[in-house]
């Protein structure tokens, strides 16, 4: 499919198209999804916020999917000299939605395995440790990957056309959306330097309470990190319960389910629209 992609390097003939003066319903769509996305920006990231998030992408792509079958935006692309700045731009959100997609899985599955661990063995340390080491890689990772983001998101495009700025906008809200999930999923940097009394206050904290706070250690991530750092540096009184940590796991499983479900939507939905975007120079390059 992506063979496409490196045929379309070839020098299109440019000329001066944008949208009609009376914008096309699926633009004010369009527009009127990066706007509830870029107005949900600055909220505090949780896991119910980043499912918003990524149902409000799976509805962007789902219009722009729309926004690639018209034909005035098919002479608009093909005919334009960023065409292969989208084209790459759409296969790097892939790409960083796919390591999403298997962070969020590997993340699964050691919260499971120590949850069941502890489950059979109370006072298990070596499957304590296993876990902490597990999110050590996971957040290597996500660091690396973010790093990389910023490079590609600090890139500037000089292109004033109508639908490519609209695609560029939207690819730009994604990136930022993802972004937010990784550093969610990264958690706190240095959770084993939380004071024993504000772990605890924390954990003593109803739920609706502690969603709304803006500090660290508030969300299901963060509170696994939190309790098993705690429970490794205060081995003899345990005053953390492990009953406590196997709820903490359990609601972190139930949270990274729910952003599994939408991330892999939103992954089929950025398959569509690469496909658009690849039948189109197809069409273009074979007339």
């Amino acid at each position: 499919m992506d063979s496409f992609a490196a045929n379309s390097k070839k020098s299109f003939h440019i000329r001066s198209n944008s949208l009609p003066s009376k914008p096309h319903p699926v633009v004010d769509e369009i527009n009127e999804n990066l706007r509830r996305l870029k107005a949900s920006e600055e909220a505090t990231s949780s896991s119910s916020t980043l499912c918003q998030k990524l149902d409000g992408l799976q509805d962007l792509h789902d219009s722009i999917d729309k926004l690639l079958l018209l034909p005035l935006t098919h002479q608009a692309l093909v005919d334009n000299k960023s065409v292969d700045d989208l084209l790459e731009g759409s296969l790097k959100i892939l790409d960083v939605c796919a390591l999403a997609k298997d962070i969020l899985s590997q993340m699964k599955e050691s919260a499971h395995e120590l949850e069941s661990a502890l489950r059979r063995r109370k006072d298990d340390m070596i499957d304590v440790q296993k876990y902490l080491n597990s999110r050590k890689m996971v957040k290597k990772a996500i660091h690396k990957a973010l790093k990389g983001m910023e490079k590609t998101s600090s890139q500037k495009s000089d292109e004033s056309l109508e639908i490519v700025s609209l695609l560029k906008e939207a690819e730009t809200v994604t990136y930022n959306s993802i972004q937010s999930l990784l550093l969610f999923v990264a958690g706190p940097k240095s959770p084993s330097k939380m004071s024993r009394w504000s772990l605890v206050s924390k954990l003593m904290q109803p739920k609706k309470v502690a969603n709304k706070e803006d500090g660290a250690y508030g969300n299901e991530v963060e509170m696994v990190d939190a309790s098993l750092y705690s429970i490794t540096g205060h081995k003899s009184d345990f005053f953390v319960q492990v009953e406590e940590v196997q709820n903490s796991l359990r609601k972190l499983e139930s949270c990274i389910r729910d952003l599994e479900e939408d991330l892999e939507n939103l992954y089929r939905c950025l398959i569509k629209n690469r496909v658009s975007f690849l039948n189109i120079l197809n069409h273009f390059l074979n007339h």
